[in-house]
Formats: C-alpha cells, structure tokens, sequence
C-alpha cells in the first residue's frame, strides 16, 4: 500500500513504471501530485511501496479530429473539433458561410446566429448537440454588444445554459465581430 499524505488514507500500490510510458502523469486521485513525479512515504524504518498519481493519456487513440463541410474549415493547423475521454472540445468557431466562406453580415446579430448554426453542425458531427453543452467561451470584439448577443445565445441553450466565460478581444480572425468556442459531454 502506497500513502496519500493529501487526504492521510492508503491507496493500493500501481505499476508507476507502466504509467511513466504512457505519458506525463499530472492529475491526481484525491492527492497531491507533481506532474512526473513519483510520490513515496517514508516511515522510521522502511520505505512504503512507491505511489503515482493517474494522469491524462498522450494516446493518441483517444484523440479523434471532427470535421464537417458543414461548417467552416479551419483557418489554420487545428481541427474543427476535438473527441477526447468523453468529451468533444470545439474550436472558435466563426460566422462564416461554410460554401462561401464569407461572412453572413457585417453586424453582430448575424453573425451570432451564423456562429451558432455552424457549432451546431460541428456538435452534431461530434455526437453531441446544444443541450450537451457544457462550457462556452465568447470573444467580442466589442463587449458593448454583449446583450444582443446574449438574447441570440439564449434561444439555442436549454436550461440549465452551459457554464460561460465572455472577454471582448483586440481582435478576432478576420475582423470577426464574435467567436464562440465551446466543449460537450458526450
């Protein structure tokens, strides 16, 4: 048995040297932990048997890319979505018309509702939809239009609405007025 000095309770012995190839370890099971770090007790006479906190895999099998023509592409070297332990973790997504690429309009009411049409697509091609979100991040480029984007925004969340963060930016990727980005349970 291997001790948590966290919580004072024993945990049984793993495999740290198994758990050390499979990637970094850097979260714990109700413990400190040190990302990399093998955690060991020592007592007055002997050595306990060493502890490892559980950590974030680096497989790539449970990583899979999301894409669909449906929504725009990515405007550079990442994916549209990401599936990953249950999750499905959405790029800023932005208002543009995915066959031509360009915006819907220039003013923000527009865009909000384009930048929700095409999460939902990317949702819906991740297994997930508006009511499995759980987290959403805005980016405005101007914070002064947060209520017009707020009563869009409501009408595609059911309650409870996903948790939010929303930041006015210096600027967005092609002059964009808003970016959603948001993650999903699956």
């Amino acid at each position: 048995m291997a001790w948590c000095a966290a919580r004072s309770f024993k945990v049984p012995a793993m495999d740290v040297g198994a758990l050390c190839k499979r990637g970094p370890l850097a979260a714990g099971i109700g413990c400190v932990s040190v990302a990399g770090t093998t955690l060991w007790r020592s007592s007055s006479s002997k050595r306990s048997v060493p502890f490892a906190c559980l950590g974030i895999s680096t497989d790539t099998s449970i990583k899979e890319a999301v894409k669909t023509e449906k929504a725009p592409a990515a405007l550079g070297p990442y994916s549209q979505a990401i599936k990953s332990n249950n999750l499905l973790f959405v790029s800023g997504v932005l208002g543009l018309i995915p066959e031509t690429g360009k915006f819907v309009s220039e003013n923000v009411e527009d865009q909000t509702v384009q930048v929700l049409k095409n999460m939902g697509e990317i949702l819906k091609a991740g297994g997930a939809s508006y009511s499995s979100v759980v987290k959403t991040t805005i980016m405005l480029a101007d914070l002064k239009d947060f209520t017009k984007v707020n009563e869009i925004y409501a009408k595609y969340f059911p309650s409870p609405a996903p948790a939010r963060s929303t930041y006015q930016v210096a600027a967005l990727p092609l002059d964009a007025r808003i970016e959603i980005e948001c993650i999903a349970a699956l």
